[in-house]
């Protein structure tokens, strides 16, 4: 398995709206097209209301690279680019876990 965290930080309210309903459309895609797409989970920061965490996990380095090259994921990474103050990525390694 495969697996990173990435956390945006939003411009501004406005945009942190725009950025839930990029997610929403592309989730959506992930799940129906994209099988090596173990889970993805988007959330918001409590504290933080611009921040959202996305948690992911492919079956392989290959899934992942198949999610990147996805017209749905190229989409959504440049409408989401100008509404963000940052993005910060972090790839993972496994250790113990449940589910």
């Amino acid at each position: 398995m495969f697996a990173l965290v990435v956390r945006f930080d939003c411009r501004d309210e406005a945009a942190a709206a725009r950025f839930d309903e990029l997610t929403a459309a592309v989730v959506e895609q992930i799940t129906e097209h994209e099988p090596g797409t173990l889970s993805y989970a988007t959330s918001a920061v409590e504290s933080e209301p611009l921040a959202r965490v996305f948690y992911e996990v492919y079956r392989d380095r290959d899934a992942f690279q198949a999610h990147e090259d996805a017209e749905h994921v190229r989409r959504f990474h440049e409408a989401k680019d100008s509404l963000l103050t940052a993005t910060r990525v972090e790839f993972l390694r496994l250790g113990p876990a449940k589910g």
